[in-house]
């Protein structure tokens, strides 16, 4: 099983400093994200598939790429990476 930390180093282009602990990531991103981006976050660490996270978040296809598209570029912004860094 993977965890939160690795999903989200596979989803962030450059990350210069470590991330922090598992159970810190989880508080900061529950403030961060919105239910749903973190639904699907957790979903991918625990490498479910599309369609299984489609049925559990009650979303079409359109929809899932873009909650997929703004989680990752959530990821991306400086300032949530300097929040979840060391």
């Amino acid at each position: 099983m993977l965890t939160l930390s690795t999903e989200i180093k596979k989803h962030i282009k450059t990350l210069v400093h470590p991330l922090k602990s598992e159970e810190a990531l989880l508080a900061l991103l529950k403030i961060k994200l919105t239910k749903k981006e973190l639904k699907l976050l957790k979903a991918w660490s625990q490498n479910q598939d599309a369609n299984t996270v489609q049925a559990l978040l009650h979303l079409d296809e359109a929809q899932y790429a873009l909650l997929s598209t703004k989680l990752i570029k959530k990821l991306n912004q400086e300032k949530l990476k300097q929040v979840l860094c060391i």
